[in-house]
């Protein structure tokens, strides 16, 4: 039997005591025992039937001290003391179902130490902790009726924080940071049934950044993971085989620096954590046990591959040339390890791709070469950016935008929506506000300097979030939360400093003066174009604000999405305009943080071609929309996730052309089998959508905008399978599957090339849409015209740029001829 639900959010009773209708209700019948002064002893009966008995404040009643109330209606029975009407104090709660709390109480809720025993009917069998408001909060310990323990810390009602420790029925036990009930952070995971670990970084409940895989035969593997899957690059220790010194002190170093978690360091936080005060959430929908399968040979269906157990049995299958793949236990020839070499390998969601022996007696390696590969791994697991901490030149900045948008959003939240009116448009749309360090009456004291905030047409953006289905809450949280921002290096001359928020999101960029004032002076239009088209590919803005610290400069930033937020990892981006002048790239190295332009593009995209008409056809809105607004100088930003085809995982060659005319389609009866959606040769595979799919898919953020429709599926909505990965929904310029031909020149001079082809998945926007076509635009284009040919500068008026650009974008995804 589930505890009725209380007014005041405790689970225990139907009625909250000192409230219209509680023992204070004037119509209440009493028999009371009268003593003069002070509080007294009487039994109050309600109206409802509920039944009051202990002391009661004179002249009144009021409950005040120890007393006993039994609600009618359901049977639920507290005793303990009473504050004004409020449960306060040590005090017992008994449900019919035979759960009790008893603890301490505060203002009516359950709030400091207690201990909760549930009914046998619940999955909560005991909690003994720490409380607040109704919620676990702070350290405690929790059983569950199926043997699972969880203890550490907790933030309201959700297991958060350092220290964690949750141990399975069967043995496992992770010990580190978690996060709204999920493993988050740096932690070990330990498996009883193989006796496997894994050491490392985890996000949502998966392994996901750099980390350590010790398999108990004495195999490891350092190297990175996204959601659960090697990615990139590592190296693979077998059994048997000795780890070299440099490479052991490497390992070490990464544990000092913070890469790798630091085993004794977590044991001993978690030991900390039990001498600190305890609290918790009651009943909430989290409360169950932390679900865990431990590895097996058995492939996982679909509807299991976010589970943690899932993602460590696609690492640890035993397949060949994998560790662990020999069930013996011992080495029985130490001496002859050199058979098993220590491998360099590259993954692509899983898939091996490429493998080099680092320990060849032919070949050693050099201390200098090992050190400068290790450094090389280093920056190659680096999420983009600079997190700004405190030092950091960024910081007080950082500071100040943080608060004032929380300021911004919570005042302008409360507000009932309306439609967008004319007066909501323009400069005299805006408000400023001081924010001292000491606070005032409007806002909170903090630790900036002092500044100035602006806020341009609120209403505007508010209802631009709403469009685009941004919830309010988990927008300040994304970039007003306890997280740091990320500075990224600025890719284009403007000189723009560029933040990017913790969950990648959002990204945040500083504006000239003269941006802002284009930006504002579109803003209707832009708010009408984004509203009728809603695929449009133009960037989408949900703020405008300006900073000014007490002694600085001013600040004008806007916050856009960040159309590189997916769960897949972006290998290439480009940067395209369609000018040729300056339009490649001066770095020697290339990596996948490098945005790359128009004389660096040697791929062609090809695409289903009802689905490359909608995609030139609203690049052509978009450009009319920016041509007629006076606007220039703008790029379409293209990046793309590689995915290996299955048959390059063992080493084929990339040079094989394997040119399908259409991706395989699978029913959504074949997509949900085991087995079905692994066995194609092709990376990408489309699945028919089904009418009740919609919570097994993964949504990129603030989608919006109908699915694309495929003509293989009899132009039904379709999602994008990646086996073994994930199911996404397919949009225009979202996660759109494509055919990538890269052209490559051989090394001999005989001018013969030859074309690669992959599997992709497409991201497409049209970016940097602030800069109008001015005077000082058209003396620049005046000036570099004499200076270089006119048809390869970016700076053209907008008609011209608009038509080049269309033209260029339609060799960048040429018809497909076998279609």
């Amino acid at each position: 039997m589930t505890p009725p639900v209380v007014a005041n959010g405790l689970g225990a009773c139907t009625h909250s005591p000192g409230t219209n209708g509680g023992p204070n209700h004037p119509n209440a019948a009493a028999s009371r025992t009268t003593s003069p002064g002070g509080p007294r002893a009487g039994e109050v009966t309600l109206p409802n039937g509920d039944i009051y008995s202990g002391m009661l404040l004179s002249g009144g009643d009021i409950p005040e001290g120890m007393g006993r109330y039994v609600w009618s209606g359901s049977s639920c029975v507290y005793e303990g003391g009473w504050r004004r009407g409020m449960r306060h104090g040590c005090g017992r709660t008994l449900w019919p179902s035979g759960a009790v709390h008893e603890g301490e109480y505060s203002a009516g809720y359950m709030d400091g130490e207690g201990t909760y025993i549930g009914s046998s009917e619940s999955s909560l069998s005991s909690y003994k902790g720490g409380w607040k408001l109704d919620r676990k909060h702070g350290h405690g310990v929790q059983m569950y009726c199926n043997g699972d323990m969880y203890e550490g810390p907790w933030v309201q009602g959700q297991m958060e924080g350092h220290g964690c420790r949750y141990t399975w029925a069967n043995g496992t036990t992770y010990v580190g940071a978690m996060r709204n009930g999920l493993m988050s952070g740096k932690g070990v995971l330990t498996w009883s049934t193989t006796g496997d670990s894994f050491q490392g970084n985890w996000l949502d409940g998966a392994m996901h950044g750099y980390g350590l895989y010790t398999w108990q035969d004495g195999g490891c593997y350092v190297g990175t993971w996204t959601r659960g899957f090697k990615d990139g690059k590592g190296t693979f220790y077998p059994k048997c085989s000795r780890v070299p010194a440099a490479h052991e002190l490497y390992i070490d170093e990464l544990r000092k620096r913070g890469v790798l978690p630091d085993i004794c360091n977590i044991l001993q936080h978690h030991s900390d954590q039990e001498s600190v005060a305890v609290g918790a959430s009651f009943l909430s929908r989290r409360n169950r046990s932390f679900e865990h399968r431990p590895p097996s040979k058995k492939r996982p269906s679909l509807q299991r591959r976010w589970s943690i157990g899932v993602s460590v049995e696609r690492i640890t299958r035993h397949e060949p040339g994998v560790g662990g793949s020999d069930k013996t236990n011992g080495c029985e020839d130490t001496a002859g390890s050199n058979s098993f070499p220590i491998l360099e390998r590259e993954y692509a969601q899983g898939i091996l791709i490429s493998e080099v022996v680092l320990n060849n007696k032919t070949f050693p390696e050099s201390s200098k070469k090992l050190r400068r590969r290790q450094s090389k791994m280093m920056r190659d697991i680096k999420r983009p950016g600079e997190a700004i901490i405190k030092g950091h030149r960024s910081y007080d900045l950082m500071l100040c935008l943080q608060l004032g948008i929380r300021y911004t959003v919570g005042k302008i939240t409360p507000i009932q929506r309306r439609e967008v009116r004319t007066s909501d448009y323009g400069p005299k749309a805006s408000f400023w506000m001081n924010f001292p360090k000491k606070g005032s009456r409007l806002t909170p004291s903090h630790r900036a300097v002092d500044f100035k905030w602006k806020d341009y047409c609120p209403m505007v953006f508010r209802n631009l979030r709403e469009m685009f289905k941004i919830d309010t809450a988990d927008y300040m949280i994304s970039i007003c939360g306890s997280d740091a921002l990320r500075e990224l290096s600025s890719p284009g001359k403007s000189g723009s400093i560029f933040l990017l928020s913790q969950d990648d999101r959002f990204m945040i960029k500083t504006l000239r003066k003269s941006e802002v004032q284009v930006l504002l002076r579109m803003l209707p239009h832009y708010y009408r174009h984004v509203r009728t088209y809603e695929n449009t590919l133009i960037t989408k803005f949900f703020g405008l604000h300006r900073v000014k610290p007490s002694s600085g400069q001013k600040f004008r930033f806007v916050v856009m999405g960040n159309m590189f937020c997916t769960e897949l990892r972006i290998h290439r981006r480009f940067d395209l305009k369609g000018s040729s002048l300056g339009r490649s790239t001066d770095k020697i190295k290339i990596d996948e943080n490098t945005t790359l332009k128009d004389l660096d593009l040697n791929y062609s995209f090809y695409l289903e071609p009802s689905w490359r008409d909608s995609l030139l056809k609203q690049i052509e809105t978009d450009s009319e929309f920016l041509r007629n607004q006076g606007i220039m100088d703008y790029s379409l930003l293209l990046g793309f996730h590689y995915r290996a085809r299955q048959n390059l995982q063992r080493g084929a060659s990339f040079h094989e052309s394997i040119l399908p005319d259409k991706l395989p389609v699978l029913s959504e009866q074949d997509a949900v089998e085991e087995d079905s959606a692994c066995n194609y040769r092709e990376g990408l595979v489309l699945v028919q959508r089904g009418g009740d799919q919609k919570s097994k898919v993964a949504v990129g953020p603030h989608i919006r905008g109908s699915r694309l429709r495929s003509s293989s599926a009899c132009f039904e909505e379709v999602d994008l399978l990646l086996p073994g990965t994930a199911r996404l929904q397919i949009q225009l310029g979202v996660n759109m599957p494509a055919r990538a031909e890269k052209e490559e020149k051989q090394a001999e001079d005989d001018g013969k090339s030859f074309r690669q082809v992959y599997d992709v998945v497409l991201y497409i926007g049209i970016i940097d849409i602030l800069q109008e076509y001015s005077m000082r635009k058209k003396m620049e284009h005046a000036y570099k015209s004499i200076k270089y040919n006119p048809l390869s500068i970016s700076v053209v008026e907008p008609r011209f740029y608009s038509e080049r650009f269309l033209k260029f974008i339609h060799t960048v995804f040429p018809q497909n001829l076998s279609s």
